[in-house]
């Protein structure tokens, strides 16, 4: 029995979490400031987001319907009128020192998200669907780590400050027992792909589009609910599981000793896979909200939120089983690709243009394989169902062979653009011009004058160690059957 099934086997679970999502709008949530990743540091930025005085902000209407199709993909109530508040507290990259957010009067409430874990489906009650702006980003510089520890200065950039900022709070989840983490990787996992659906957020956990703050407590069965703790930004789909996972662990020990769980915010290493301290949790009044002064209310057209509910996309489990009937696949094949969390990438790809065949042998094979080596998901790995579909579409017309086809999946991987990008700035087409081929060929045939000997002999199986001969002398480039006919053709030999 492993730590964290005996904590379980003596304590009850509770989980609660709270999920931050930046939309995709082309402008921040109060002025016209662009919303692009990876902009050079505060030049996306304006009076108003930089909080100077005599700005005043206006809503955008793009993030309230965002909202408004998130809260009713998550079934819950809209609001008719709702409003928004200014969250007090400091922080160096917040540079109004306040947040404005929404408090009391939410625009979306009372929902929930169906999850399947072992074959059983656990409802997660949503208790708030709420819009805000993000804060800005602290660069510890100087230091091994990137955190403050250790560093020798830190840099302030505004870029992101004022991005509209969706952030989705579930009512405390109790009752998984031994299933806690796998249930809270499991909500996380459907939420990303009803937003994906939804086409609100990119929802790159690993750019910070999409990050979970993931509360813990542990009681003993009978007793009062105990005191939680909240792991903050958790950034992949696996930390959220191994976060829940460290903090049970955690906690079981504290309990033990008979100690009192302190309620706190906590950081997750990815290197460990522990938490540690971060600060004193507050509560809501330590914020000091108040109605926010430069905003009117926002009362959302019941015709429009009827009309945005009717346009809405089937939701990702129900998207699932039709594709999957769709496509013909088996249930093992299908149960194969969930617990690897690749059926859904895969259906998109398919979405996208690519066989169904091809598309699950990229995600399970090569994809899934370069995930492990980086200690993230599949789905997480920065490269889209549609970039996949793209490569697998550059191999079928005769663009790519497979080995060069990797090589382009690693560029695209590493930031280097489209597929199509980099075939040209790698130089990784496939050459199948005889000419062009014709020096390594006869090049291959003068290095193994053998085994040109047994070609001709009727050893025609033998052709291959030549073959492969002139597609190392091509960097793989070269055709393969194209190749192979050409040294045939040299030697004399029919196919």
């Amino acid at each position: 029995m492993t730590a964290y099934e005996q904590a379980l086997a003596e304590f009850a679970p509770v989980l609660g979490l709270e999920t931050h999502v930046e939309l995709g709008t082309a402008s921040k949530m109060f002025c016209g400031c662009a919303t692009t990743f990876g902009a050079e540091p505060n030049t996306q930025v304006c009076p108003v987001c930089l909080g100077l005085p005599g700005a005043l902000p206006v809503v955008n209407e793009k993030a309230v319907e965002s909202t408004i199709r998130i809260g009713l993909a998550l079934h819950c109530t809209i609001a008719t009128w709702c409003r928004f508040a200014r969250k007090n507290y400091f922080y160096p990259d917040m540079p109004k020192n306040f947040q404005t957010s929404q408090y009391d009067e939410p625009l979306c409430v009372d929902g929930h998200l169906d999850v399947e874990v072992d074959g059983e489906v656990v409802r997660v009650e949503i208790e708030r669907v709420h819009l805000e702006e993000d804060t800005g980003k602290t660069l510890h510089v100087g230091g091994a780590t990137g955190r403050i520890t250790g560093a020798s200065h830190s840099l302030v950039d505004y870029n992101r400050a004022g991005i509209p900022l969706v952030e989705i709070v579930t009512r405390p989840v109790a009752g998984t027992g031994v299933r806690a983490a796998a249930v809270a990787k499991a909500y996380v996992t459907e939420l990303r792909d009803l937003l994906r659906g939804l086409d609100v957020s990119d929802v790159r956990m690993e750019q910070g589009s999409m990050r979970c703050d993931v509360n813990t407590s542990l009681h003993r069965a009978g007793e009062p609910w105990g005191t939680r703790t909240e792991t903050k930004n958790v950034n992949s789909l696996r930390s959220v599981e191994r976060a829940v996972r460290s903090e049970v662990e955690r906690q079981a020990e504290v309990l033990r000793r008979g100690e009192r769980v302190v309620q706190e915010t906590r950081h997750f290493s990815e290197a460990t896979g522990a938490t540690s301290p971060g600060r004193v949790k507050d509560d809501a009044a330590d914020y000091r909200y108040f109605p926010e002064p430069d905003l009117v209310p926002v009362a959302p057209d019941p015709a429009w939120v009827a009309a945005l509910r009717a346009a809405l996309p089937a939701p990702p489990s129900v998207r699932r089983k039709q594709l999957v009937a769709q496509l013909g696949l088996s249930d093992l094949d299908a149960q194969a690709m969930v617990n690897a969390g690749v059926l859904d990438v895969v259906l998109a790809t398919v979405e996208a243009g690519a066989p169904a065949a091809e598309a699950r042998n990229w995600w399970l094979g090569a994809l899934a394989q370069r995930a492990n080596e980086t200690g993230v998901e599949p789905a997480e790995l920065p490269v889209t169902p549609a970039q996949v579909a793209r490569v697998v579409a550059l191999v079928a017309e005769g663009t790519l062979n497979a080995g060069l086809a990797r090589q382009v999946l690693d560029g695209v991987l590493a930031g280097e653009g489209e597929p199509d990008d980099v075939v040209a700035a790698r130089g990784l087409a496939v050459v199948s011009d005889t000419g062009a081929l014709g020096e390594a060929v006869d090049a291959a045939l003068a290095a193994h004058p053998d085994v040109a000997d047994k070609v001709r002999g009727g050893k025609v199986q033998a052709v291959g160690a030549l073959v492969g001969a002139v597609m190392r002398a091509t960097r793989g480039q070269a055709d393969a059957a194209t190749v192979r006919a050409l040294l045939l053709e040299r030697l004399g030999v029919e196919g």
